[in-house]
């Protein structure tokens, strides 16, 4: 499976996913350096998940796995990825902010 072979919409539904629980967790700076230390080497990256799939999906029911691995091939997914963490942590952050200004609401 290729990048392009996951439609527009089932890419973003994805990457959506992964960032909402990436931010979930709180772990968007993590997530965000190692993304952005990593982008150069996606391709490996990608190829990795690739070659261990046998073992993780025997070990983890993960549906997704192969059209993540194939997402994370292409740099410009990659970048995706982190602004739509970016985006989800400046949300969640407002609005923690304007619970916090308007706590008797």
């Amino acid at each position: 499976m290729f990048a392009s072979d996951v439609p527009p919409a089932r890419r973003d539904e994805i990457l959506e996913k992964i960032a909402r629980k990436t931010v979930d967790l709180r772990l968007a700076a993590v997530a965000i350096v190692m993304l952005e230390a990593n982008k150069p080497l996606s391709f490996v990256g990608s190829q990795l998940m690739v070659f261990f799939q046998p073992v993780i999906t025997a070990i983890f029911p993960f549906t997704q796995y192969e059209e993540i691995a194939a997402l994370l091939e292409d740099r410009s997914n990659v970048e995706r990825l982190i602004q739509t963490i970016e985006r989800l942590e400046d949300e969640k952050r407002h609005g923690q902010k304007q619970d916090n200004e308007n706590p008797g609401n």
